[in-house]
């Protein structure tokens, strides 16, 4: 951040613009340009056209969908071999959890951000995935394009987006 500061007589005012300071005073405030804006226009009608980010009652996931890779690791890792394990656990709400290796070896970490499909992994459900060191240090391993390829039986499972279904 860059901060130049000059003297003048009289008091300085600071106002913070987005991640930077200026010693511009703020601009003076807006008149309401709608009735609905101040208030006056109390009906569901005029309520309902009120821009919301809940409406609905639709909370944004906190959790990242997508973490971005530089293009080296995404195409050592795409070009991989394809490995076989069983999801060990998997937290939605933490965004993370464990494989097993169908051939050994230690546990795997599993990103939400790199699993494929349409469910929710749960304890024991059959997976392929491919792995990529995880940075900054690429001493560890993680599981990277997740398939869920067999649901574990007498499970409940969870779509992304809610619904749920008993394999």
């Amino acid at each position: 951040m860059n901060l130049e500061i000059s003297w003048s007589p009289g008091p300085v005012q600071f106002v913070c613009v987005g991640s930077a300071m200026s010693s511009e005073p703020p601009p003076p405030p807006q008149p309401p340009t709608h009735q609905t804006s101040i208030g006056l226009l109390d009906t569901p009608r005029a309520r309902d056209r009120s821009p919301s980010p809940l409406r609905g009652n639709v909370v944004p996931s906190p959790l990242p969908t997508r973490r971005t890779r530089t293009f080296s690791a995404t195409v050592r890792a795409s070009q991989g071999p394809v490995y076989k394990g069983v999801c060990k656990c998997f937290c939605r709400s933490k965004g993370h959890g464990f494989i097993t290796p169908a051939d050994g070896g230690p546990d795997i970490f599993l990103h939400i951000s790199d699993v494929e499909g349409e469910y929710v992994p749960v304890e024991g459900d059959e997976v392929t995935y491919k792995m990529c060191s995880i940075p900054p240090k690429n001493e560890k391993l993680q599981a990277v394009e997740v398939v869920i390829t067999h649901l574990a039986p007498g499970t409940k499972h969870e779509t992304w987006s809610g619904h749920v279904i008993s394999s």
